[in-house]
């Protein structure tokens, strides 16, 4: 796994901004702003509602660059603070491009999430979870951004949540935690091992079936071999495929379950909330797992913070490219 003294991950997080930093400029971000609001409906002032939101747009960004920056070179205790509240502010941002009107109440402010009382003996992070709350950013963005609603009241466990982020694998594997088949690629010609029909309990008809229902482009199935299913898709991969970014190849969750169909940036949201909820109240736990790693915490976690680094940023210009 990379860590974040590696070159190649400095210079994918530097690239990364770079093209951010693209939307730096009131001119480019108005109009940018003015066609996503066209988008929205017919009715609205898109020209006025690009003009008066573009400034908040690039304040969202500039602030959460300084925040990544930060968290780059601080101190591992308070480095989730730190990208928590960086990807929020990245977040807000989205939420522009969908919400015009954003933030319409006082409401949509709060974090959205609550983390369980801390922390019963032999406690672990991976085994510890967050509870959805009714209002809040984290529903807001939910719906506006990916069109996921019914969250409420959801409980969800640390553990499910890391097994959906692909650049961990090699970390979870080490741990024997397994979470994904990769999905071999040439030119637009994708395969995968057919055992994977066993773990999701389907026919190959039926797998078929599933996937399709869940992609918005057109996927070409081949006739599967004794070893192989193979199809074409001519445009990016839609869940429960995930990217990964290290590797420079889709994955396929092993297993088929409510959160395939979540988006990573959801998912980030909820383990990094949820880690600087640990980072700042829980000071006890904290310190102690940072000076004497006594689990399979450490290594994890730390691999998540160092991957989200560039994964988010990297979500999060996906998000508004492709808008």
């Amino acid at each position: 796994m990379f860590h974040f003294s590696n070159n190649l991950e400095v210079l994918l997080l530097k690239k990364i901004w770079e093209q951010l930093d693209y939307f730096q400029s009131a001119v480019y971000t108005q109009e940018y702003l003015k066609e996503c609001y066209k988008k929205l409906s017919p009715d609205i002032d898109s020209s006025k509602l690009g003009y008066d939101n573009c400034f908040s747009f690039m304040y969202y960004l500039d602030h959460g660059k300084l925040y990544y920056t930060q968290a780059e070179i601080t101190p591992l205790a308070i480095k989730p603070v730190l990208l928590f509240y960086g990807l929020v502010h990245l977040i807000k941002a989205c939420i522009l491009t969908v919400d015009p009107n954003y933030p319409e109440t006082t409401s949509v402010l709060a974090h959205g999430v609550t983390s369980r009382k801390k922390k019963k003996q032999q406690y672990q992070f991976i085994h510890d979870e967050v509870k959805v709350q009714k209002l809040g950013l984290f529903t807001h963005f939910s719906k506006h951004m990916f069109h996921v609603e019914h969250l409420d009241g959801e409980k969800f466990v640390m553990k499910d949540l890391l097994t959906q982020l692909p650049e961990l694998d090699d970390c979870l594997d080490f741990f024997k935690i397994s979470n994904f088949y990769p999905v071999y690629q040439n030119d637009n010609t994708y395969s995968l091992p057919i055992r994977v029909l066993d773990y999701y309990h389907k026919t190959f008809d039926s797998f078929k079936e599933y996937i399709n229902a869940k992609s918005n482009s057109e996927i070409l199935w081949e006739k599967p071999t004794k070893d192989n299913i193979y199809f074409t898709c001519d445009s990016t991969l839609p869940l429960p495929f995930r990217y990964h970014i290290d590797k420079n190849i889709y994955c396929l969750p092993l297993e088929k379950n409510r959160l395939g169909m979540i988006p990573e940036l959801i998912i980030y949201y909820l383990l990094l909330y949820n880690l600087s909820m640990i980072a700042r109240y829980e000071t006890e736990w904290w310190s102690e797992l940072l000076k004497t790693t006594p689990t399979n915490d450490y290594p994890i976690i730390t691999n998540f913070l160092s991957i989200s680094m560039y994964k988010t940023t990297y979500l999060v210009l996906q998000y508004l490219l492709n808008k």
